[in-house]
């Protein structure tokens, strides 16, 4: 009889994942037969990383996959260097592997080829993927190409017969810190045309918490989750949160729309600066949505912002 890894849950609380209930999750160590493993993709990013910390937290055997050399993460998991967006590499990734975790639409200019990338998963035995997607495509903005991107991602995911779960944040906190650091580190100035625009910014590891549980329970075969944070805040407030955490004021400087454009676009795709510009300008005064999914789902209440900026005031120092 296959034994399970004791203490699970203690495990889970000392990775950052207090609750995965019951600890049903952890996987059964066999004594027979080979190992299954849980692959990563993207394990040096925001998500990833924090994907592969909670998988062994709760007993996974994971192969973390980056276009580079994976470091930094916990001790256990295997390394694999491979590139979605060449499907040759993506053998070994995969190899005596049941489940995934995938990223979508990262770079509208460099898209990776689903349909290839799902037949190699297909191929090598792969039953379940978790998907990180992104809330805009329920965007009925068809030609922007995050969502239709993602949509594609998606669709193709849905025909390859694997069960899937589909993981669909709004802002992503860390955006933050691609916009603004550069300029507190630099001015303790943050440039923005609506500082009164509202958002509900998601704490990348309340995403990666939600993939864990998805890959390691029951019951979220066929799920989209749709992720907001648990507050609405103005991107003044959001930008005071960090001063807060630094200890020092951060100056907030009115710009044009164009300039904000420009801003942003020193870091993301011209069509995604554009197009997050455009969203401040709708949200001006207006409170954001908000969600306890990530609460309900995983049994630990939604980090604020306020504690994400603690957790990455060392990025904006």
């Amino acid at each position: 009889m296959a034994a399970r890894v004791p203490h699970c849950r203690h495990a889970l609380a000392k990775a950052g994942f207090p609750r995965i209930a019951g600890c049903g999750n952890s996987r059964p160590q066999s004594t027979g037969g080979p190992v299954m493993v849980a692959v990563v993709f993207g394990a040096r990013g925001n998500v990833g990383r924090h994907v592969v910390d909670g998988l062994l937290a709760a007993g996974e055997q994971v192969r973390a996959v980056s276009r580079t050399a994976v470091t930094g993460l916990t001790p256990g998991w295997e390394a694999v260097t491979a590139d979605l967006d060449r499907p040759e590499t993506l053998t070994a990734a995969l190899d005596a592997a049941d489940k995934l975790f995938l990223y979508g639409m990262l770079d509208p200019q460099n898209p990776y080829d689903i349909e290839k990338v799902a037949a190699a998963a297909t191929a090598a035995g792969i039953r379940q993927v978790v998907l990180l997607s992104s809330v805009s495509v329920l965007s009925p903005d068809a030609d922007h190409p995050v969502p239709r991107l993602n949509r594609t991602i998606e669709e193709a995911v849905q025909r390859s017969g694997m069960d899937w779960t589909f993981l669909r944040p709004g802002t992503f906190a860390t955006n933050t810190r691609t916009w603004w650091a550069e300029s507190i580190r630099t001015d303790s100035v943050v440039r923005l045309p609506y500082p009164l625009a509202q958002s509900a910014p998601v704490h990348e590891k309340d995403i990666a918490a939600l993939a864990v549980t998805a890959l390691t329970e029951p019951g979220h075969s066929h799920q989209a989750y749709t992720i907001y944070g648990a507050e609405s805040l103005t991107l003044q407030r959001q930008v005071e949160y960090i001063g807060e955490a630094l200890g020092r004021r951060i100056r907030i400087e009115h710009v044009s729309d164009e300039q904000a454009r420009a801003e942003v676009g020193r870091t993301m795709h011209p069509a995604v600066a554009g197009a997050i510009v455009n969203q401040w300008a709708a949200a001006d005064g207006i409170p954001s949505l908000t969600s306890v999914i990530a609460g309900k789902i995983t049994g630990t209440p939604a980090r604020t912002y306020a504690q994400w900026a603690v957790d990455h005031s060392d990025d904006f120092r």
